[in-house]
């Protein structure tokens, strides 16, 4: 140990004459440990808060979007089979889209119906997963009217199988093999006006994202009844894809657009929510600078407490430097004892980020309404790299703040030294 360490640690014990300077040590190193803590917590609750987004978002949409202009797709069988044949696509299947009115004897509400097939959706969508009631093959299988036998063969008689949000069957008053009305507003021309068509569907399943914009929202039906309901013949609206990459689905995607030629639009999932990743994402820039001006706090009683304890010592300085010390060691030791107060406090506040992130993430005991935010409970996920920025951030914040007054020590002059005291 040179005799630089050695003297900032002597500086850093309290004598009686000294106690307040090394008051103004402890908080300087509670000022870091409370910045850091803050930092490593926030910046885990926003990953946390993105990733679980993201999850959710994905459980309901696919990775990519395949699209075609004018009436939908005709031969997706065959477009299904070559887009597979493109690297990284895993899974495909089709969905319809629309949006129309469900009515129950108690209660009516607007929905978004998307028409999937049930034997290839969930290898692209996350459903099964999602359903607190019900399967997803359900929707294949036709239902009985109320009193109707199984021999019944009229075909008038058997209703398809729909599949409601948690929170749409909750405003609709619907329960698992409860009818309900779909309402759809292209239908049939007359003299006295376009008649709305109705089809009668027979709830299968009740799925529960976590996210009250979809559970209220949203609604399977097969794709067959989708068609038909709609009356798009042997149309989908596109085709949704599953990659192996989540990452890499915008690269998969511009080369499925080129690789299918005009008419085609095929989006990923990164585009479609451009809007809302990059608000989170300069959110969570925006929270790291603010949360570190409590650490720049903190850097200011360094930088206080480095000088008051120049000032004090400018005998001792004095002395070392007739001693043959020279003016960059005495820049050394107010160096290194700021260094250690900006230390200690970021090895305490990493040590108490972390250990307060644990228990958060293990209790959840904060619990988030769900029609304000799309997750229930705080999400908490920490990124080693995010704890290695945080800790090098303060430790570069407490070295800058260290270099003014340790700089101003090292100009003090022997002669100037002991005169003054």
């Amino acid at each position: 140990m040179g005799y630089e360490w050695f003297i900032s640690l002597r500086y850093l014990k309290a004598k009686r004459r000294q106690g307040f300077i090394s008051l103004i040590s402890i908080i300087s190193v509670a000022g870091v440990a409370v910045g850091v803590m803050a930092l490593i917590v926030v910046l885990a609750v926003m990953t946390g808060f993105t990733d679980s987004l993201r999850e959710k978002i994905l459980g309901i949409n696919s990775h990519i979007v395949v699209q075609r202009l004018g009436n939908g797709i005709t031969d997706y069988k065959g477009l299904s089979q070559e887009i597979l044949q493109e690297n990284g696509v895993m899974a495909a299947t089709p969905y319809t889209y629309s949006q129309t009115m469900l009515s129950a004897p108690d209660a009516s509400a607007g929905a978004v119906i998307r028409g999937i097939d049930p034997t290839t959706a969930n290898d692209v969508l996350s459903l099964n997963s999602q359903l607190a009631k019900g399967r997803v093959s359900d929707l294949n299988n036709g239902s009985l009217s109320p009193g109707d036998s199984k021999t019944d063969k009229l075909p008038s008689r058997v209703l398809p199988g729909i599949i409601l949000g948690k929170e749409l069957a909750k405003n609709l008053h619907v329960g698992i093999n409860d009818n309900i009305r779909l309402f759809s507003p292209s239908g049939p021309l007359t003299p006295m006006g376009v008649i709305p068509k109705i089809k009668t569907c027979r709830v299968v399943g009740i799925f529960d994202t976590g996210m009250y914009e979809y559970d209220s929202s949203l609604a399977y039906i097969s794709l067959t009844a989708a068609q038909d309901f709609l009356e798009l013949g042997n149309n989908v609206h596109g085709l949704e894809l599953k990659v192996d990459d989540i990452y890499k689905a915008s690269e998969i995607a511009a080369k499925l657009e080129e690789k299918l030629g005009f008419g085609y639009n095929v989006k990923d999932w990164i585009s479609m929510n451009q809007n809302l990743f990059s608000a989170l994402k300069l959110e969570k820039t925006a929270m790291f600078i603010i949360l570190a001006l409590i650490v720049l706090v903190a850097a200011f009683n360094i930088i206080s407490t480095l000088i008051m304890v120049v000032m004090s010592k400018g005998k001792d300085i004095a002395i070392l430097k007739s001693m043959g010390a020279t003016s960059m060691g005495i820049m050394r030791i107010f160096v290194y004892e700021g260094l250690i107060i900006g230390l200690a406090g970021t090895v305490i506040g990493v040590t108490g980020g972390l250990g307060l992130c644990k228990i958060l993430s293990k209790y959840q005991f904060i619990k988030l309404p769900s029609d304000v935010y799309p997750i229930t409970t705080l999400p908490i996920k920490v990124l080693p790299m995010d704890v290695t920025l945080v800790a090098i951030s303060a430790a570069l914040i407490t070295l800058l703040a260290t270099i003014y007054p340790s700089w101003q020590a090292s100009k003090i002059e022997p002669a100037v030294g002991l005169r003054n005291e």
